[in-house]
């Protein structure tokens, strides 16, 4: 019997990669292979493209950026394509050509132009000393070096320190790329002296959008309403949706992906399961709840990811019960509209609201 315990989105990652690296194995993760090459291929993130083209193409380039934003939503990505486009030698509306000797070998990760650095496991003054003593070196090719540092936050205070001599009298042609999931970690020294732009979560139609058009590409039928529990679950972060999908089709491989399927996979629980426990307790039956949720234990069902998904569905119930209209607003089916429709006349506002903030707690 299969296991359906719930993987969670790192792990996921972590087994795909290591598939791309398996001896006999010549398979992309889809977040990797579909990683996007130019600004027009980016979604979700328009109002930072926009600048950062318009910059290239004034020549009004800064110094020092810094990136901040949830994982998965195009920091590092961005980042790379901006170093291409600053040293592109044909660029196209602040675009990097992709076909020039400079943008090709940044995009084989052999452009010694582009250094990216993992703070995370580069923490140390030692490390970014060695940038200093770098960085006084002109680039060999192109106009110029670009230092993307991921998980900036993670330096030490006093590579922070040693950071920040290089930010106040930076070579002309240098340039820094800080990213973070955790700006408030950062020192106002370093913040003052970048240009912050901050990464949106990137919206559930976006996400779907852009996994249509991929299953497309890969030809695999995927079921719209699996395209769409995938883009939630994601919680806007482009990387996870398609590191979810790849585990999805990795389950099923060879076969249509339908929205039970995705359920199954990821240890999901459908409305429906929800609707069942809530009437339980309406009724006040303790052992039929129970053997709900027993039930989700025995297929494996994450109970910290249940907690969530509950919390969730209560909110809606709270929104169905404040308006009429909330087809718009709600990502769901018109079949557990319905159900939610007819729940919110079953339960009061203030009771709601308290189990509410029962759950939420739980999942603290």
């Amino acid at each position: 019997m299969h296991c359906m315990t719930r993987i969670s989105q790192q792990e996921c990652r972590g087994i795909l990669e290591q598939e791309e690296t398996g001896e006999n194995m010549s398979y992309t993760a889809l977040y990797r292979k579909f990683r996007p090459d130019t600004f027009e291929d980016v979604k979700g993130q328009d109002h930072i493209v926009t600048t950062l083209k318009n910059q290239i193409k004034a020549d009004r380039i800064g110094h020092a950026y810094l990136f901040c934003g949830t994982r998965g939503t195009g920091k590092t990505t961005i980042a790379k394509i901006f170093a291409k486009a600053v040293n592109c030698e044909h660029p196209v509306d602040g675009s990097p050509c992709g076909e020039c000797p400079t943008c090709k070998a940044i995009a084989a990760g052999s452009s010694m132009n582009v250094i990216e650095i993992d703070a995370a496991s580069n923490n140390g003054v030692d490390n970014i000393r060695q940038i200093r003593e770098e960085v006084e070196y002109r680039p060999t090719e192109g106009k110029y070096k670009v230092y993307i540092i991921d998980e900036v936050h993670m330096l030490s205070i006093g590579a922070f320190n040693a950071l920040l001599k290089t930010l106040e009298e930076p070579p002309s042609y240098v340039i820094f790329i800080l990213a973070t999931t955790e700006a408030h970690k950062i020192p106002i020294t370093i913040l003052s002296r970048c240009q912050r732009y901050d990464f949106r979560r990137i919206s559930i139609d976006t996400i779907a959008g852009r996994l249509t058009d991929l299953m497309e590409k890969e030809q695999v039928n995927v079921e719209e309403r699996a395209i769409r529990y995938i883009a939630k679950a994601a919680d806007g972060s482009m990387r996870d949706a398609l590191s979810l999908l790849d585990q999805c089709i990795a389950f099923y491989l060879g076969q249509e992906l339908t929205y039970e399927k995705v359920l199954e996979t990821l240890g999901a629980v459908d409305t429906e399961v929800f609707s069942r426990l809530l009437r339980q307790i309406l009724d006040k039956n303790v052992t039929g709840a129970i053997q709900v949720i027993d039930g989700m234990v025995i297929e494996g069902r994450e109970m910290g990811q249940f907690v969530t998904d509950f919390t969730w569905y209560l909110r809606n119930l709270l929104l169905v019960q404040s308006s009429d209209n909330m087809e718009d607003v709600l990502d769901i089916s018109a079949d557990n509209l319905a159900l939610l429709k007819e729940e919110a006349e079953m339960v009061d506002p203030e009771i709601l609201m308290r189990y509410i903030r029962i759950f939420s707690e739980l999942s603290n």
